[in-house]
């Protein structure tokens, strides 16, 4: 249950810090007091869009955080411990800038909005003044009916084999509309691979092949070089080592030639001569292994022109032929596998038909069960407030078409009065009778909730007299088995609740700020006195409101 909620410089709050408390808590206060602040406040913790508006006119930004008592909440624990966040606590902080950019965090862990608002759906539900209408659409039927027959998580899981029902049937029919070009192009492509696996291009043979025919097209003209090369170093005369041989007789036959200057330039005229006659060792050698090849580079040409034939025709460059083989290769695998495969595909939507089927056929027997369960309690519900002759129907009927959430319309019908045929909601010409009939549904929908903190915001629109003393104890018994927050305008309302917090708008000095408070029994009794006879509170007022809190708080003893 929410347990703390603490506001900073959020819309006309400068700083809030509640402390609440289980059983059922009366939010009251004038008109345009800000009462719609607080719940405000709420929803940017669980998630909801923030703009700059959020932020108190002159401050930085708004700093809200909600703390919840998670310990008999399952579901949000093993919400948290999903994500390996602490579950000994559960705190939900928000921070909006002026600017309108907002933070979030979950247990002091940076998270996102959409994650505030995935677990705040585990630990509150908001009943909104804005619900008569919604309880006007037949999808909100459905999914009531759904929620109490707690088969939520089997109708998503539903909506999703439907989606894939559907995806596979476009497959289908996109490969039945196109068999003729899939079947052309699988021709073509088994052809390229074919021709390409022919050539069997192998990894780097492109390059060798390269190399080896610039060194045989060049063979005779490189044997002649390197025999003129060879001819350079020898001993014959004019050749290199014949020249050095003589510098190293003349210099050894000098005086100081085996010290000084002389030696050291001896010695590197030895090192040169060495190094000449390894050089041309090596030269030699090369020739001896060289030889004249026209038939391995008539070969080599043959397989290079066979090469760029292929490229050429397929309209790459050589060296890209390797990856264009497997692009081709990975192409007709795919067209040949199961995706292309007309019969593989038929038999894959009958199955998933067959899925979806079972499964909406078993959610739609579980709908007609909960129906009659569901109906039974508005009706006892509409009783407790005066409309003991109207009759409530759930009417469910089978789709012409399947669609995600099965294949039943649902409706609420109701019949006013009695010999009167049963209309939809929407056909109720009484503003007080949807009242009530929305209130009697959202009751009996919130009963079944596993979530302990439920919300309703001035869901008594159009309720006065003594029923809206039966809608409040309607509403305290809801919060006998966990928390109930009601914002109201009604005193019978809020002389039921166990706690009342008082909501009133302050201005000074061009500054206009809301107050929270929760009232002591003297607070309520002037409040409640307020509620009933307006700003000036007379003796007979006060003893009426006395007399009202006294008659309330009695009745739940």
């Amino acid at each position: 249950m929410l347990v703390q909620l603490a506001v900073r410089d959020f819309a006309i709050v400068e700083r809030l810090d509640l402390d609440l408390h289980d059983g059922m808590t009366a939010i009251t206060g004038e008109t345009g007091a800000g009462k719609s602040v607080l719940l405000g406040a709420l929803g940017l913790c669980l998630g909801e869009r923030a703009d700059a508006a959020s932020v108190r006119h002159g401050a930085k930004r708004a700093d809200l955080s909600a703390r919840f008592d998670i310990e008999r909440l399952p579901v949000a624990k093993a919400w948290l411990e999903a994500r390996e966040l602490p579950t000994e606590d559960c705190l939900l902080r928000r921070v909006v800038t002026a600017n309108g950019r907002s933070k979030a965090w979950i247990n002091g862990q940076p998270c996102t909005v959409s994650d505030l608002k995935a677990l705040g759906e585990h630990l509150i539900e908001i009943h909104g003044q804005h619900a008569h209408q919604a309880l006007l659409q037949e999808d909100t039927h459905l999914r009531l009916l759904d929620d109490f027959a707690d088969q939520s998580d089997a109708v998503n899981e539903l909506g999703v084999t439907f989606r894939q029902w559907q995806e596979a049937r476009r497959r289908l029919k996109h490969l039945s509309d196109s068999g003729d070009e899939i079947q052309a192009r699988r021709q073509l492509l088994r052809y390229q691979v074919e021709e390409l696996d022919q050539l069997a291009l192998a990894d780097s043979e492109l390059e060798a092949l390269e190399q080896e025919q610039v060194l045989l097209a060049h063979a005779e003209e490189t044997l002649r070089e390197t025999q003129l090369a060879v001819d350079c170093c020898d001993h014959d005369e004019g050749g290199a080592l014949t020249l050095l041989h003589q510098a190293l007789t003349r210099i050894g036959n000098l005086p100081g030639a085996e010290h000084g200057p002389l030696a050291e330039a001896r010695s590197m005229l030895g090192d040169a001569q060495i190094q000449i006659e390894e050089a041309a060792r090596e030269l030699h050698c090369f020739i001896d292994h060289t030889e004249l090849d026209p038939e391995r580079l008539a070969q080599v040409e043959e397989r290079l022109a066979e090469i760029h034939r292929v490229a050429r025709k397929h309209h790459v460059m050589p060296e890209e032929l390797i990856e264009l083989q497997q692009r081709l290769r990975d192409e007709l695998d795919s067209l040949e596998g199961g995706e292309h495969d007309l019969e593989a595909l038929t038999a894959n939507v009958e199955t998933i038909r067959e899925i979806y089927r079972k499964a909406a056929r078993s959610i739609s027997k579980k709908r007609h069960k909960a129906a009659v369960a569901f109906g039974k309690e508005v009706q006892d519900q509409l009783g407790f407030l005066a409309m003991g002759k109207a009759r409530f129907e759930v009417d469910i009927a089978s789709r012409d078409t399947p669609q995600p959430n099965g294949l039943d319309s649902v409706r609420f019908l109701i019949s006013a009065n009695p010999g009167q045929p049963a209309r939809p909601l929407a056909k109720v010409a009484s503003g007080g009778e949807l009242s009530r009939i929305s209130l009697a549904i959202q009751v009996v929908a919130a009963s079944h909730s596993t979530i302990a903190t439920l919300v309703f915001d001035e869901v008594d629109v159009g309720v006065s007299g003594a029923t809206a003393e039966i809608v409040g104890q309607l509403l305290r018994r809801l919060g006998q088995s966990g928390q109930v927050m009601t914002v109201t305008h009604l005193p019978q309302v809020a002389a039921q609740a166990h706690q009342h917090l008082h909501i009133e708008k302050q201005a000074a000095e061009d500054v206009t700020l809301t107050q929270m408070a929760l009232l002591d029994e003297a607070g309520r009794v002037k409040e409640l006195a307020r509620m009933l006879g307006g700003i000036h509170l007379s003796d007979r007022t006060l003893a009426h409101a006395r007399e009202m809190l006294d008659a309330s708080q009695r009745a739940h003893h």
